[in-house]
């Protein structure tokens, strides 16, 4: 029906939200040079002209949240997709309403987002960095820093969320010999040993056992705030969190803090945060002013583990084709429907 209607592709108008500007080449090397590209060019919904809206077939969204506010004049739209995994700013009500289908990208970057959690816990479990802020101000006993660490074959590792980059991370810890407990209650029986962890029927089962812990799971209802005060209790005093998925897994700085101060766990790893870019907040503060206490501590990346040249093209390349499947083949590729 789409691709008689629209003669392949040569009549459909497609915007792009935000953050990547034109000339759009990935883009259109997927859709094909005919495809008509509008870029609203703001991530606030406000700032779409509604005049616009109404043309398109196709809506492609980076980094702003689409609600009612945009689906209402989305007359001829026929399907949204998010350059991306994450789906937490999507209102899927007004979609539903609309009868516009939802799609995202969830097979890109999967290796560079292992990469960097494998980077993130190793370096935290050796003291990477902590090592390195000491020894610039030691003149004696060079060598004499030693703090108890284990050996890392020696330690556990829990896995929350165990898809495609959970499952990735595994792969790559298996040559260390660290032991992998994984929880995903939506893997089904027997992925564990497909996979080769060993499978938690809960959380708090687990988290007793680990050493370090890396979340993988998409931020929903259920999933949102996990990483709180109550968590980061059951774990090792000398425990690593590792969150690489999503900001709001972590409750909030204040509990980070408390955990950190309290020596409740020994470090965390994120790569990404509840407020992006972080505000004024004393443990963010402590973590810019290399306050001896957080030293080594706290590793804040600015939400690029995705990135590579790779990644970065995939992601564009994969949510245009998502376009260009449907409107061709009749195709929902990745339909998410939360």
């Amino acid at each position: 029906m789409f691709a008689k209607d629209l003669d392949k592709m040569n009549a459909i108008t497609v915007g792009i939200t935000d953050h990547a500007p034109p000339p759009f080449d990935v883009e259109r090397e997927a859709l094909g040079p005919n495809t008509k590209i509008i870029f609203l060019n703001s991530r606030f919904e406000e700032d779409f002209d509604p005049k616009i809206l109404r043309k398109l077939d196709a809506l492609l969204v980076w980094r702003a949240g689409i609600s009612e506010y945009t689906v209402r004049y989305l007359d001829r739209c026929k399907i949204v997709v998010r350059y991306g995994v994450g789906y937490d700013a999507i209102d899927f009500k007004s979609l539903n309403e609309y009868g516009i289908p939802f799609c995202n990208v969830p097979d890109y970057g999967t290796e560079e987002v292992a990469d960097s959690t494998c980077a993130m816990l190793l370096g935290l479990h050796r003291r990477i960095s902590y090592y390195d802020n000491l020894s610039r101000n030691i003149n004696d006993n060079w060598q004499n820093q030693s703090f108890k660490t284990l050996r890392f074959s020696k330690n556990t590792l829990g896995i929350i969320g165990v898809g495609r980059i959970g499952t990735s991370l595994i792969n790559r810890m298996k040559p260390f010999g660290v032991r992998l407990i994984g929880f995903d209650p939506y893997q089904p029986s027997g992925h564990e040993k497909a996979v080769g962890y060993e499978r938690s029927n809960s959380i708090d089962q687990m988290l007793p056992e680990c050493d370090i812990i890396s979340f993988h799971c998409p931020l929903n209802d259920e999933t949102r705030g996990i990483i709180n005060y109550s968590l980061m209790s059951k774990l090792k005093s000398d425990s690593i969190i590792i969150n690489t998925a999503r900001g709001g897994l972590l409750e909030s700085f204040d509990a980070l803090e408390e955990a950190l101060r309290k020596n409740v766990i020994w470090a965390a790893g994120l790569d990404v945060l509840p407020e992006e870019p972080p505000g004024n907040h004393s443990l963010i503060n402590a973590w810019r002013n290399r306050e001896s206490w957080l030293d080594g501590r706290l590793i804040i990346n600015p939400h690029q583990a995705f990135f590579s040249d790779q990644s970065w093209y995939e992601m564009r390349f994969k949510a245009a084709e998502t376009v260009k499947i449907f409107f061709e083949n009749e195709i929902i590729r990745n339909q998410v429907t939360e």
